[in-house]
């Protein structure tokens, strides 16, 4: 199933990295034939593409590597790096156009085979978003930053084409020269802000950040098959590298429990985050044993170390199974 999934994703950013040069290629020689400022901020853009494509499909290689004696929580910490990595060039492409863009508004000038260019652009546009979905949909399915991160990429760069046709036919229609560098700046303050959320989610990541969506699915998960004999869990933590998730807990069990029926609860909670997580998870459970202050809130039926009745109900929210105590 894994050796499936790696397969899918390592066409999925080939295909990404072969189209991504054809584009850029394409582009440049959009503008070559339009001189437009805003053309240019698509096809600078496209560089960024290029390169990040390159590094996101190194990433998703090392990132499948099994653990070993130097990483043994594996290697998928990359695919982080491949994100920030990818979020700093798209700054990077963002202050160049910046420039463009300043010159053509300070210093407008004619823009030659505008009808020509503004289907060129609207061609490539259509190639970018469907490229872009297409990597979006197989990197949620596969469970792969790098591959959401291109087709995020690809997808703000399929938007800013689609400005830069917008700011054409305006260009066009109104002879105002100085809108197509007005056009090119919007274009890169719209990738300024792409490139700082690939920024943040990388730092987060990297730097082992809470996520509260993936506490709240394991809420979810616990919660639906909760049993009498877990009394209770607390101390949830969770996390990804790369694909994978480690998740640690306390499971407070009944004291009286012989030691192999413990053994086999903490067995089936394992199989249920395996199963649930398709294999990509490694679960770490302390078990507690029950004390008294335990009973109010216990479902074991007919227990003969029982202090205090159950009087109290407890919901297995994000809130509580994290809680210290």
């Amino acid at each position: 199933m894994e050796d499936r999934a790696q397969r899918t994703r390592l066409k999925a950013i080939s295909l990404s990295f072969v189209v991504g040069v054809l584009l850029m290629a394409f582009k440049f020689y959009i503008y070559h034939i339009t001189r437009s400022a805003a053309v240019l901020s698509d096809a600078l853009e496209s560089i960024v593409n290029v390169i990040a494509s390159a590094f996101a499909l190194w990433s998703i290689y090392l990132a499948a590597k099994p653990p070993d004696p130097e990483h043994p929580y594996g290697h998928g910490k990359v695919e982080y790096f491949s994100a920030g990595f990818e979020g700093a060039l798209i700054v990077v492409a963002a202050l160049g156009i910046f420039w463009s863009a300043w010159q053509q508004i300070r210093r407008p000038h004619p823009l030659p085979n505008l009808d020509l260019g503004l289907w060129l652009v609207l061609g490539t546009s259509a190639v970018n978003g469907a490229l872009g979905l297409f990597l979006i949909t197989v990197g949620r399915r596969t469970r792969s930053l790098p591959l959401v991160a291109d087709g995020k990429h690809i997808m703000t760069d399929c938007l800013s084409s689609l400005a830069v046709v917008l700011g054409l036919v305006l260009v066009k229609f109104s002879g105002w020269y100085w809108v197509d560098g007005a056009v090119a700046a919007l274009v890169g303050g719209q990738i300024l802000f792409s490139g700082r959320s690939l920024l943040k989610e990388s730092f987060a990541g990297l730097m082992d950040a809470s996520d509260p969506q993936l506490l709240e699915e394991i809420s979810h998960l616990l919660s639906r098959n909760r049993k009498n004999l877990w009394i209770d869990i607390h101390r949830l933590r969770a996390w990804r590298s790369g694909r994978h998730i480690y998740v640690d807990f306390h499971l407070i069990l009944p004291r009286y429990l012989p030691l192999v029926e413990a053994h086999r609860e903490v067995a089936e909670l394992e199989n249920l985050f395996r199963v649930h997580f398709k294999g990509a998870a490694e679960v770490f459970v302390h078990i507690d044993p029950c004390q008294d202050p335990n009973c109010p809130i216990c479902s074991v039926p007919q227990c003969a170390s029982r202090s205090h009745p159950k009087s109290q109900s407890t919901f297995w929210n994000h809130g509580h199974l994290t809680t210290r105590d």
